[in-house]
């Protein structure tokens, strides 16, 4: 299994993806694509089935058609193995790692509670004036959906009964907080507010090319309860969708960073600021730093009764820059950066911090490969890594990396 949920195979000396099969299993398949050397092929028949094949739940998944899930069709238990596969693989061919340094770092993928209906949060493309849909596994067009079973089901049950006609949104998001209020958030290409009624218990946000949140019914925010932190979630702010697992991602990285109580921690790239909150009792000073302004805003608030968190709003880069030149000092860093993950200045600035310690969580296992690679080079030993299934039935891996000078 390859990086973005095909299988891979061989022909002519070239590699082929195709979608919706599994290593071990015979089949016929046709070219669909070429990309240099890379093909792209779809399957016709199925001649030998793995053991690990079953029948996939949504009427939207197959060929062609939705690519919101690529795992359907594969045993949940096969999926952790196969995910964890690709996730060794990642680290050896970006990152360069030897296979022994992998295989002594790497710890069982940690399951999801829920395989189903887990996601608390679902954005939606535009089909047409009054339907949304997901992007097609085939180039080009949208599916308009009628069911989605990763998705919590009053969300799609929201989703029924709107009506919307409102031509400048190009994208929907629908999410649900901890206690079970509904947001609507349109994403639209110009500043102009739609007419609107509404007899649903829900709140209505814009959110502005520029992600500039504006709130129209309700609230402009949705909270979210883990491991006894009330978050707040402003519209257009970052939140994990499954929330089931931010709780056992949070006890992870807590282990990783192995807090004793006196150390000083930067939480990087931090959100509405839940892992300050879970960090807050067994740090000496946590220094936030987030560059989305209502995210900050956002923590701001949630951590407004910790007089030893610091919040920052800037770049990651501008900030740690500032602090270096302050010969500030710290002993411990967490950095969930987006799937573009870290560059070397970053790295660079956390050893003249003083940075011994360094905990890495990653959604996307391709750039956690290569920033493993800058962190080993700059002095650090890798130490663990820590797979977490935050998206069953997908090819999505968030993992937790630790580091240690």
């Amino acid at each position: 299994m390859a990086q973005g949920g095909f299988a891979l195979a061989t022909h002519q000396g070239k590699r082929v993806f195709v979608p919706y099969t599994l290593p071990g299993e015979s089949i016929s398949a046709e070219i669909s694509e070429e990309r240099g050397s890379v093909l792209f092929a779809r399957g016709k028949d199925l001649h030998a089935a793995s053991a690990d094949r079953v029948s996939s739940r949504c009427a939207h998944f197959g060929p062609g058609r939705c690519w919101g899930c690529q795992f359907q069709h594969i045993d949940y238990q096969a999926q952790l193995l196969l995910k964890q596969d690709v996730l060794a693989d990642q680290l050896a061919r970006v990152g360069k790692l030897p296979d022994s340094l992998i295989d002594s770092v790497m710890r069982p993928l940690l399951p999801a509670p829920e395989q189903w209906g887990y996601n608390h949060r679902l954005t939606l493309l535009r089909y047409s004036a009054s339907a949304w849909g997901l992007p097609r596994q085939a180039k080009g067009g949208i599916e308009a959906l009628a069911e989605c079973h990763t998705a919590h089901p009053d969300l799609m049950d929201t989703l029924g009964k709107l009506d919307v006609d409102y031509a400048q949104a190009r994208r929907l998001t629908l999410q649900r907080g901890s206690d079970g209020r509904i947001m609507i958030i349109f994403h639209v290409d110009e500043e102009e507010a739609p007419s609107l009624h509404t007899d649903l218990p829900l709140s209505v946000n814009l959110l502005l090319p520029d992600n500039s949140p504006i709130n129209l019914i309700g609230d402009a925010y949705s909270i979210v309860s883990v491991a006894d932190h009330a978050i707040r979630i402003t519209a257009g702010s970052y939140m994990r969708p499954n929330i089931s697992q931010i709780g056992p991602l949070a006890e992870e990285v807590m282990e990783a960073l192995g807090l004793g109580g006196s150390e000083r921690a930067l939480d990087l790239y931090a959100g509405a600021g839940f892992f300050s909150a879970v960090m807050a009792k067994r740090a000496e000073l946590i220094s936030l730093v987030e560059s989305y302004p209502p995210a900050a805003n956002d923590a701001d608030f949630n951590l407004r009764q910790f007089e030893h968190i610091d919040i920052v709003e800037g770049q990651v880069e501008a900030v740690l820059g500032d602090m270096t030149a302050r010969s500030a000092r710290y002993d411990v860093a967490l950095v969930d950066p987006p799937s573009s993950g870290i560059n070397g200045g970053i790295v660079d600035s956390l050893l003249g911090l003083g940075v011994r310690r360094l905990v890495y969580v990653s959604g996307a296992p391709a750039s956690l490969a290569r920033d493993c690679r800058r962190v080993i080079d700059a002095g650090f030993q890798l130490q663990s890594v820590q797979a977490v299934d935050m998206a069953p039935q997908t090819f999505y891996i968030t993992a937790v990396a630790a580091f240690e000078r």
